[in-house]
């Protein structure tokens, strides 16, 4: 188990890329928590980082110095009628999982993206991902509907459960 106690949370940096990268292909090999199929290269997340920019946080957790979970928010959609909703992502590396760290770094995602006036995080999980959909409703986050057969997983139709979280002004009563 790790202790909370010897974590940092932070925004992602360039030279984070390749611990990203390899936490993000754990998912892709795993395929419980993405439609990727393609590992990705730590080139592919720096430039992912810097197309994201600041408007588009990536947090990390490290532990003892090793990032260990990273959590990450991009565009909805482009129509400026959305430009508060990001759709987030959340990785653990498979010796962290259970510890924690995902919800440090998705509480520090949310967190982020409150400070850039979003008001409204989604994302998609596989049905069966139980773990990330726990995650999900302990951070707040409410099932809204399930997408049936919204896209192909190795020749396989995958169904994704619909997540959201109202936060900054759009949460206040």
């Amino acid at each position: 188990m790790i202790s909370r106690s010897e974590t940092t949370l932070r925004l992602a940096r360039r030279e984070d890329a390749a611990a990203i990268a390899r936490i993000y292909n754990q998912g892709i090999e795993e395929r419980q928590a993405t439609f990727e199929t393609e590992p990705r290269s730590a080139a592919q997340i720096e430039h992912l980082l810097d197309e994201r920019g600041e408007r588009y946080p990536t947090v990390v957790v490290e532990h003892d110095g090793q990032v260990v979970a990273w959590a990450g928010v991009s565009a909805y959609r482009t129509r400026p009628c959305y430009a508060g909703v990001g759709e987030f992502s959340v990785y653990v590396d498979r010796a962290a999982r259970g510890s924690g760290m995902g919800r440090l770094a998705l509480e520090g995602l949310i967190a982020a993206c409150e400070q850039r006036g979003f008001w409204k995080l989604v994302s998609r999980v596989f049905p069966e991902n139980t773990a990330s959909r726990a995650l999900c409703q302990r951070a707040g986050f409410r099932e809204v509907g399930v997408y049936r057969r919204h896209g192909k997983l190795d020749g396989q139709w995958r169904d994704c459960v619909i997540v959201e979280r109202l936060i900054g002004e759009a949460a206040a009563p």
